[in-house]
């Protein structure tokens, strides 16, 4: 439970409409837009403007992006957006195989070369807030300079968010089985 109130029915206009549309994308309004945009609703257009980045403004393919985000969520021990992270590639026909075998990502055969390379370069920026010579050479070997970019905002973004709902005990929503049970109908 979160250690903050949810506010179920915000006053500000611009929150309650985005109530609406969580509502109708993930089938429920998500914990951390009741206990932070409710109380910061400007935060709304940050959040807002960085989910459309992720999904029209990079080159790098989506299931890479879920995959890396989800591991850094993982590892942040971030069950609200490891839960998120899996709903959204289950709204978008990915299965889950790859996102259950994370933990196991540098022998598992599911796991091509590159997103190890991927996998590892955000594991090790988690960790330690940089990386090794080796570890990026071993991501330059595969992605060129933009794709580097975007894996390095992309996993800074996932700490960001980590970094918020982890203090405010926000935790799963169960939006995993909500998108799980509408692929299915």
């Amino acid at each position: 439970m979160s250690r903050l109130e949810p506010i179920e029915h915000p006053t500000n206009l611009f929150t309650r409409f985005a109530y609406w549309m969580m509502k109708r994308r993930l089938g429920k309004v998500m914990t951390p837009a009741k206990v932070v945009y409710a109380r910061m609703p400007k935060s709304l257009i940050l959040a807002q403007t960085e989910v459309w980045v992720m999904e029209k403004g990079l080159s790098l393919d989506p299931a890479l992006v879920h995959l890396t985000r989800t591991w850094t969520a993982m590892i942040n021990s971030c069950s609200f957006c490891v839960d998120i992270g899996k709903a959204v590639a289950v709204q978008h026909h990915m299965t889950l195989d790859k996102f259950d075998a994370l933990p196991e990502y540098r022998t598992s055969p599911l796991f091509s070369e590159r997103e190890r390379a991927a996998l590892d370069y955000v594991d090790e920026a988690t960790r330690t807030k940089r990386v090794s010579d080796t570890t990026f050479d071993a991501v330059r070997r595969h992605f060129n300079d933009r794709e580097i970019v975007e894996l390095t905002w992309l996993n800074a973004l996932e700490n960001y968010y980590n970094l918020i709902n982890l203090p405010l005990g926000i935790g799963s929503d169960g939006l995993c089985a909500i998108a799980q049970r509408r692929a299915a109908a």
